[in-house]
């Protein structure tokens, strides 16, 4: 059903640490930081190189990353910056790429005064003991972010430890990141974010109670209720997707708008109307998977070509979708 390769290590037990202050290591520390947003291919292929330097001199690999996203610890006020995964999705794609550890370390303010050195000296070299250190190419650090590969270069000599920069990682020439896929999902083209990410965006949250129009015209939908407040949304419209229950996979038709068919509901919603699916959904969570979007979303003259819309998209997905259904 999900025509992404799956990952060799999904078995893989990572150890998890809510802080650098759990982690005391008695070995050698193969190590790689940042926020990992999406865990994206070209994090995806850090990882990997992680993990095999790591298998080649025999020590273990480790991954530290951060929360909250430290743009919401700077800058509060600031509410444009939305995330591909929460935390709680980047903890579990993080786990399928065959980590042996894995750090969230708090970010706070005091923690983002750390100027680039220190934060070397004290926290990766005598708290974490690295012995070799994998970062991607664009990868800065330290106070203000003034920490750099070159200074890393030095800095290495200095307190002995390896130092290895990844080359980014290209798709249809083009430098994967995160906030591309932003971009891409915040402009519907939810095919090629999918493709950045090695995996299908998804949406998690809890199934409330809505304006039930959906059971009235014979298409009842589950309304969601997001897990996270700065999870990015894609735009108005209509979406082909999977949807995770039970840890069963249904196809679905998703709709996120303001209903504006129906004059009086202004209030933006996200639904999902399951195929072949009868179950009653509410207060279940469920987790979405995004395939693509199949159009924008229209005001029609009357419920009832409403509801022939919908039945019209329902074909679609059933003829051009057909592989979701295996």
């Amino acid at each position: 059903m999900n025509s992404f390769s799956t990952h060799k290590y999904l078995f893989k037990i990572v150890k998890v640490y809510n802080s650098i202050e759990d982690f005391s290591p008695k070995f050698k520390v193969i190590l790689t930081l940042g926020t990992f947003d999406g865990v994206h291919i070209g994090h995806q292929s850090i990882i990997s190189q992680l993990n095999e330097v790591s298998k080649s001199i025999g020590g273990e690999s480790v991954l530290l990353t951060f929360y909250p996203h430290p743009r919401h610890v700077l800058f509060p006020e600031d509410n444009n910056l939305f995330l591909i995964t929460s935390i709680e999705e980047r903890k579990d794609l993080l786990k399928q790429h065959g980590l042996d550890h894995l750090i969230i370390h708090p970010f706070s303010l005091e923690f983002s005064r750390m100027n680039s050195v220190h934060f070397v000296r004290d926290i990766l070299v005598q708290k974490l003991n690295i012995n070799t250190l994998v970062i991607g190419y664009d990868h800065h650090f330290g106070r203000n972010r003034k920490g750099n590969f070159d200074e890393l270069i030095s800095l290495s000599k200095i307190y002995d430890f390896n130092l290895m920069k990844i080359k980014p990682k290209t798709l249809d020439k083009v430098k994967v990141s995160s906030s591309k896929i932003r971009k891409l999902i915040l402009s519907g083209n939810i095919k090629n974010a999918n493709n950045y990410l090695g995996s299908r965006f998804t949406l998690k949250g809890l199934v409330v109670l809505g304006n039930q129009l959906g059971s009235d015209i014979g298409y009842p939908t589950a309304n969601i209720q997001l897990d996270s407040d700065f999870k990015i949304i894609p735009p108005f419209g209509v979406y082909v997707v999977t949807v995770m229950y039970e840890d069963i996979n249904y196809v679905g038709i998703l709709n996120i708008g303001n209903n504006p068919t129906i004059s009086h509901l202004n209030d933006p919603t996200i639904e999902v109307h399951i195929l072949d699916f009868s179950k009653n959904l509410y207060d279940e969570k469920i987790r979405i998977f995004f395939v693509e979007k199949i159009r924008n979303l229209e005001k029609f003259d009357s419920i009832n070509l409403l509801a022939k819309a919908i039945n019209e998209d329902e074909k679609l997905v059933r003829d051009q979708y057909s592989y979701l259904f295996n």
